[in-house]
């Protein structure tokens, strides 16, 4: 066992030297945000989509974009607003009357990596026609059904629900991103440094680093990153905890929990941490690892009571609690 973890620490090593000139190059742009940066990087290695939630004017599209423009694949960009229409998003059949046929006009969804900006200021209609996209990779039009390129990426923004003229996004498409990352306001230092960027005349260019076949080898050696049973064995206790938590030393959270976290919500931990592991060029997952990217693959998945949002509770206090108090391997 010993000597299948070395060599998978040999080849995570080996196939993770591209993070570093990915994030010196998103550095030419981005003050800071590093953890951010982080979070998006661990979607695109885990094939899971990621949401940014944050106030206007933090960089959380030109984050995404600057990502983007670093790898040599297809980006497009969606303004969601309250007038958009599914078909805006998907596509269309268009009748044709010179052949009195349809033909299928296909919107902007058919691209490899999607920023959905402002998601939560769509109605759910269309925010439900990202669904099938997210979930299956796969878009249907009419009777006909297309297959979406690999990769294919949401990364999606959004203002906090308070914000006017937004709408909560509906709890099955939340649970379809791995991550919900919450962007914050950088600090003195970082923001001296974009005011003096952002001053003196054109934005830095980025260079494309990666191809889309870099990102697939990369997600082959992701999914080989050893973990071990007791760590394995963790992840789903934390996950218990949030639909169980008097079985882990934890009844005073019950009537704070309405609805716990789901099993997909076990998955993406497991294929986060592994992700995380790979950034750290290490190819075993420790439970420092889950710890880490435990609040951002939960936050959006448990669901509180009305009791605890009287009293002003949030998941990330639930969550924190649980971290706290369920025992470590």
């Amino acid at each position: 066992m010993e000597t299948g973890i070395k060599e998978i620490n040999e080849k995570v090593k080996k196939e993770s030297l591209f993070v570093q000139e990915l994030t010196a190059e998103i550095g030419k742009v981005i003050v800071g945000q590093d953890y951010i940066i982080q979070r998006l990087l661990i979607g695109l290695l885990g094939n899971g989509h990621v949401l940014l939630e944050g106030v206007p004017g933090l960089a959380k599209t030109l984050i995404v974009k600057t990502i983007s423009e670093c790898i040599q694949t297809k980006f497009q960009r969606i303004q969601f607003t309250p007038d958009l229409l599914p078909a805006d998003l998907i596509g269309t059949l268009i009748y044709n009357q010179k052949s009195s046929e349809f033909t299928v006009k296909k919107g902007p969804i058919f691209s490899n990596i999607i920023l959905a900006d402002e998601i939560n200021r769509a109605p759910a209609k269309v925010q439900s026609a990202l669904l099938e996209a997210m979930q299956e990779r796969q878009i249907t039009i009419g009777e006909n059904t297309y297959k979406l390129e690999d990769p294919f990426l949401v990364l999606a923004t959004q203002n906090p629900i308070e914000q006017e003229g937004t709408y909560p996004l509906p709890e099955a498409q939340v649970d379809r991103f791995m991550l919900k990352a919450k962007i914050s306001y950088p600090d003195k230092e970082d923001e001296l440094k974009i005011l003096n960027r952002t001053t003196v005349g054109a934005m830095p260019q980025v260079k494309k680093v990666i191809t889309p076949a870099d990102i697939i080898k990369a997600r082959e050696v992701v999914n080989q990153v050893y973990i071990d049973d007791k760590v394995k064995s963790y992840i789903v206790d934390i996950v218990f905890a949030s639909r169980n938590p008097e079985n882990y030393n934890l009844a005073d959270l019950k009537p704070s929990i309405a609805y716990g976290a789901s099993p997909r919500a076990t998955i993406n931990l497991t294929i986060a941490s592994k992700a995380y592991a790979f950034l750290n060029s290490r190819g075993y997952v420790t439970p420092d690892d889950v710890k880490s990217i435990a609040m951002d693959v939960l936050r959006h998945r448990i669901i509180l009571s009305y009791e605890a949002e009287a009293e002003e509770l949030t998941s990330e206090n639930v969550i924190k609690q649980i971290l706290d108090t369920v025992e470590v391997p």
